[in-house]
């Protein structure tokens, strides 16, 4: 029979692991709760034995009191009933209770440790998983794993013990009935293990359609601007629809697979009960048992076949469960690409000075050889001063932001290194060497918090004061203030209530905080209006003073007084100089600027060329 539950959790063929596999990845969270076990163990033996011990009051009942007509016996053995059932509810309300404090703090640890393993993994993972399976993975897949840690436990528990008490009390009850009520185990085994494999698959299928509903929401609910602007909300729809439906033809099917245990355990419940009925018959014509027993082992017959309809009836949860914790641990497996090593220094201070040396990149390290066309960057060697401004300059594509990625390694090289004051990056313990830097993107993400937490957000030690300086040295101080709580006023999701060069300001503001030696400017003055490019500018020529800073240049102020500027194309080093070099040269850099920048120049600026 335990082999028979146990065929609920085993996986199907192809895949590696067992039962046992999820099983004691699923213990080793439960494992510090194992006190709690014992008493929750404790009830359930107890109500185990008044599930067990109520037929046998019932059948003395009948053979002791009612066969006598002694109605005085006939109360006691009421009242004892009660007694039993009342102890019996009382015990299972009280597991049910334990049980349900351990699964939530149990699944609570098991989503911190799943949220805190995605925070390491590098962007390689994110550029290759959508936000929204990840989202389905940590919300919908654990709260299905909770059920099982929930009442699942508690009921496969009780109901084991159930089951153990009820053979043990037959056995003793009659040898006779007991092998008679044993004869549709076989075949409830075999049926079992014929469920557990097809139901499997089909909730590994229902886990991973949700996971791909998810992804279509998230993405197109960020996306909803572009596809009202483009007509695409038709479009979507149906594409919605068809991912929609695929995740209900699965639930569907897997439902009709789990649906057909509980009648079949309904009809062996039946079978087992006339089994009983007529066999006990036979044996109380014969004068071998009393009517008492036969009424016993009938009740014992329903209270048999009953933990196995519970354990049915929980037949879906289980499956769904087992299958989420697969894909949970799937992604609690998946390794750290850019893991902290105890050879790393750890890191207080940098003086900024920056090197690249032969330095080849691609976004999937695993493809091609060296000479493939999927390299970002090639064969890149640069060496930046302390305390120098480098504007990176190319076409859409040229690889800048893939360079400037590798300096706080956001990716890690594919060949080649990036050094920071002569030690390598990857020799340099992760967050204290990010902690050396700020960047500002051409799009601020700004979170659903207050302004001033957002811009405290890379300093959480940074006093109100503190927060303040920065936003005037940014020139947001009176913007914020012109919120309608000011610095404590909550912004929504991405900071939609702010204009995209209001978000730049506070996003400059968030980098003074820092206080970086290094600075990385995205394109950070781009798309936006003259006065606040204007206020941009002036926040970050305070930003930039004293500090090692790679600029991807988009304005012609952001370029001019840049100590050196290279120029990008296809990933390759063209050009290398400052702006009066380059334009002497008149090489790629020149070409840029006539076509792309000479249109802002006014006629006062020409001599300053």
């Amino acid at each position: 029979m335990w082999r028979g539950i146990q065929g609920i959790a085993e996986l199907p063929e192809g895949k590696a692991a067992n039962t046992s596999v999820t099983a004691k990845r699923l213990g080793a969270y439960l494992a510090p709760y194992w006190r709690n076990f014992v008493g929750i163990t404790f009830l359930s033996i107890i109500g185990a034995i008044t599930q067990a011990g109520a037929p046998i009051l019932i059948g003395k009942t009948v053979d002791e009191a009612i066969g006598t007509k002694n109605t005085t016996l006939l109360w006691q053995y009421m009242v004892v009933l009660l007694v039993f059932y009342v102890v019996g509810a009382i015990s299972s309300r009280l597991t049910f209770q334990y049980m349900g404090q351990v699964g939530q703090r149990t699944i609570a640890h098991m989503r911190s440790e799943l949220f805190g393993h995605l925070q390491k993994l590098s962007l390689r993972f994110f550029d290759k998983n959508p936000a929204g399976d990840l989202m389905s993975r940590i919300v919908n897949d654990i709260d299905v794993i909770t059920q099982l840690l929930g009442q699942g436990l508690v009921m496969i528990i009780g109901n084991l013990f159930t089951l153990v008490g009820i053979v043990i009390a037959m056995v003793l009850l009659d040898w006779r009935l007991s092998i008679a009520s044993f004869l549709l185990v076989p075949v409830l085994f075999i049926m079992t293990q014929l469920f557990a494999v097809s139901a499997r698959r089909a909730f590994r299928k229902t886990r991973e359609s949700i996971g791909d509903v998810s992804s279509d929401i998230q993405e197109e609910i960020a996306g909803v601007k572009v596809a009202q602007a483009f007509t695409r909300t038709d479009v979507n729809r149906e594409r919605f629809s068809q991912r929609n439906a695929a995740n209900r033809d699965a639930n569907v099917s897997a439902t009709a697979i789990t649906a057909a245990f509980g009648p079949l355990v309904d009809v062996l419940a039946a079978l087992g009960i006339a089994i009983v009925a007529g066999y006990g018959g036979y044996l109380v014509l014969q004068n071998q048992v009393t009517p008492g027993v036969v009424v016993a082992f009938l009740s014992y017959v329903a209270f048999f076949f009953r933990p196995i309809q519970a354990l049915s009836q929980f037949y879906t949860t289980a499956q769904s469960a087992l299958a989420a914790a697969e894909r949970t641990f799937n992604l609690i497996d998946h390794p750290v690409d850019m893991p902290e090593l105890p050879t790393q220094h750890p890191i207080s201070h940098v003086n900024g000075a920056v090197s690249f040396d032969h330095v080849w990149f691609r976004y999937d390290a695993r493809q091609g050889q060296s000479g493939d066309a999927d390299w970002v960057l090639q064969d890149v060697s640069l060496q930046v001063k302390p305390g120098e401004m480098i504007a990176l300059v190319g076409p859409t594509g040229s690889g800048k932001t893939s360079f400037v990625s590798l300096i706080p390694r956001l990716y890690d090289v594919t060949q080649g290194s990036v050094a920071i004051d002569g030690v390598n990056v990857s020799d340099y313990q992760l967050t204290p060497l990010r902690h050396q830097m700020s960047m500002v993107l051409q799009e601020t993400f700004l979170f659903s918090d207050s302004v001033k937490e957002n811009i405290r957000y890379g300093k959480l030690d940074a006093s109100d004061d503190d927060v303040i300086a920065a936003a005037k040295d940014a020139n947001a101080h009176e913007l914020i203030m012109s919120l309608p709580q000011g610095y404590d006023t909550i912004l929504g999701a991405k900071g939609v209530a702010l204009s995209q060069g209001q978000r730049q300001l506070i996003g400059i503001a968030r980098a003074i905080l820092a206080k970086p030696n290094i600075l990385i400017l995205d394109e950070a003055t781009s798309s936006v209006d003259t006065r606040t490019e204007v206020l941009i500018q002036q926040a970050l020529e305070r930003l930039l003073r004293g500090r090692t800073s790679f600029v991807i240049a988009h304005r012609l102020s952001t370029i001019r007084g840049a100590d050196r500027i290279v120029v990008l194309d296809h990933g390759k080093v063209m050009e290398i100089g400052n702006h009066d070099q380059l334009m002497a040269a008149g090489g790629m850099y020149a070409d840029l600027y006539q076509r792309q920048f000479a249109s802002l120049v006014t006629p006062a600026a020409t001599p300053a060329e």
